[in-house]
């Protein structure tokens, strides 16, 4: 069983919800939430976590803000993020790349996309069979 630890960043409680039930139905059971973007930057520089689903619209600190900041602390900026958001423009895939998420989805998140597309990059990143 995965025992990497996710953080999750979402303000939306559905979706939070939705996200927690998913990752536990997986196998994954250290997961981190954070309903803001400092609070997405306070636990993710206390706890380290292998990876962040980063929801792009946050309260405080917007995902795109709170993705610069991790990549710019030496220590984080191997921790890979997806982002989660429902927007879909054109341009907006290559925004969120370029801010420093390493993959992105958009809302509503597939059920079964989510959990491949983080089991693909804990593997790349880490080694790690997921």
């Amino acid at each position: 069983m995965p025992k990497d630890k996710i953080l999750i960043a979402e303000d939306n409680p559905l979706n939070m919800r939705m996200f927690e039930m998913l990752l536990r139905a997986r196998g994954y059971r250290s997961l981190l939430k954070a309903v803001n973007g400092e609070e997405a930057l306070e636990i993710a520089i206390r706890e380290k976590p292998a990876l962040v689903l980063m929801d792009i619209q946050l309260p405080r600190v917007n995902g795109l803000e709170v993705t610069r900041r991790l990549k710019q602390i030496p220590s984080l900026r191997h921790i890979p993020i997806i982002a989660l958001t429902a927007y879909a423009m054109k341009g907006d895939r290559e925004k969120f790349l370029g801010a420093g998420c390493d993959a992105y989805l958009s809302k509503p998140v597939s059920t079964r996309e989510l959990p491949k597309m983080i089991g693909r990059i804990l593997r790349q990143r880490t080694g790690y069979l997921v």
